[in-house]
């Protein structure tokens, strides 16, 4: 049995064809790791024409989608479920999609995406189908297709067994709160690019405290803001106020 199941209601089932498919993701299913389902709600309509939105009341421009197609299919899919799963809308108004987010959404078993297209949702479905609105970044997409596949992708990892090496995941950029430290590999030297003698000394002690100067620097340069809630050790906030020393030095 998975240790997660993913249920994704969409208009376009086909754009998951190839994510689904291919690299980590391709290779978790085939483990039996996690386990997808792709539905297009479309097949949920009433109507001869499986019309799933109409003109929105009050007028405006666009098209709304109705609330009948997605509590049908939502009821439809559940119907079995011992326990209701998250049910999370993807939509650029919704909670910024984060690390700690996709933390917390790997402890479920069974997680399932409404992605939506036209000019939005009918009210409703917001505010009685819908846990939890998730937004991947502060711009508008033409559906939520992609930013599903981003958090089907980014919870995977988390899942064990889903990752060749147990500790990648953990590593990760942002997984410690920071930004991950520069990777280098073989040749130690090219095209007058050499790797950093510390990674060449075998002396792992030194190594880790690189790295992790590296990893507070990489952070300190490009996400200062990351450092307000990042879990630091003393040595850690000794070596930022030299950072700032120098810089106010230079």
């Amino acid at each position: 049995m998975a240790q997660i199941r993913f249920d994704v209601l969409t208009l376009f089932p086909e754009m998951f064809h190839g994510f689904l498919s291919t690299s980590i993701i391709r290779k978790a299913h085939e483990k039996g790791l996690i386990e997808t389902n792709v539905t297009n709600f479309r097949q949920f309509a009433t109507d001869k024409h499986q019309t799933v939105d109409d003109t929105p009341y009050g007028g405006g421009g666009g098209m709304v989608l109705k609330p009948q197609p997605l509590f049908d299919a939502v009821d439809h899919l559940l119907q079995d479920a011992v326990k209701r799963p998250p049910i999370l809308l993807m939509s650029p108004q919704g909670a910024p999609f984060t690390q700690k987010k996709a933390e917390e959404l790997a402890g479920h078993s069974h997680l399932m995406f409404l992605c939506g297209h036209y000019e939005g949702f009918d009210e409703r479905i917001r505010q009685n189908l819908v846990t939890e609105e998730i937004s991947v970044g502060d711009f508008v997409l033409t559906g939520g297709e992609l930013p599903a596949m981003v958090i089907i992708d980014s919870v995977s990892r988390l899942i064990p067994g889903v990752l060749g090496n147990h500790d990648s995941a953990a590593m990760d950029s942002f997984s410690n709160g920071l930004l991950e430290y520069p990777h280098y590999t073989r040749p130690s030297e090219f095209r007058g690019m050499e790797v950093p003698d510390i990674l060449l000394s075998g002396h792992h002690a030194n190594m880790e405290k690189w790295r992790r100067e590296q990893s507070l620097k990489r952070t300190w340069t490009r996400r200062p803001d990351l450092l307000k809630s990042a879990p630091l050790t003393e040595e850690d906030r000794k070596f930022l106020r030299m950072l700032e020393q120098r810089k106010r030095s230079e």
